[in-house]
């Protein structure tokens, strides 16, 4: 099945990954052994759900793209599937990360490599996007590299602690 991507399905993968980068950063605070730990994750998680009304609403302005169905929901199946399993915080890979080591500075390192393919996706989506919401896109670019540099932070904090 051969698929052309419109405005609206870029923005329904951003939401996606804003909904992926949630669930991985509320499962990262409860894996978290500190409660400084935990809030930032949570803190995160927080601003992941901003990001994803940002992406709605940029989406209610876009109209929805649906291609024809062979059964009901077929294509917004395929859609979380792909988000879900080939993108960015895909959730085997966050399951996986979380679930073998509990270690924050592994799972820190993990969110930090999402956080760059987050920034990745949403440059060169922007170029499909129309003029209006590159504004909406860059402040979303942007805070994406505020969570990679808070993430950087908190792994030299993790780091520098370890050998005291």
């Amino acid at each position: 099945m051969e698929i052309f991507l419109q405005a609206s399905d870029i923005l329904q993968f951003a939401v996606r990954i804003e909904e992926d980068g949630e669930i991985f950063y509320r499962k990262a605070a409860l894996t978290a052994g500190d409660e400084s730990a935990r809030m930032f994750f949570n803190d995160l998680a927080d601003q992941e759900i901003g990001h994803k009304k940002t992406f709605q609403n940029m989406l209610t302005k876009t109209g929805e793209h649906m291609p024809p169905e062979s059964f009901q929901g077929e294509y917004i199946a395929y859609l979380r599937d792909y988000i879900d399993n080939k993108a960015v915080f895909t959730k085997d890979a966050a399951s996986q990360q979380l679930s073998d080591t509990g270690d924050i500075s592994s799972a820190v390192s993990f969110a930090m490599q999402r956080e760059l393919d987050s920034i990745l996706y949403y440059q060169e989506a922007r170029q499909f996007l129309s003029v209006r919401h590159h504004g909406a896109i860059d402040s979303i670019i942007e805070e994406e590299r505020k969570h990679f540099t808070n993430l950087a932070e908190m792994l030299i904090r993790i780091d520098s602690n370890k050998g005291k």
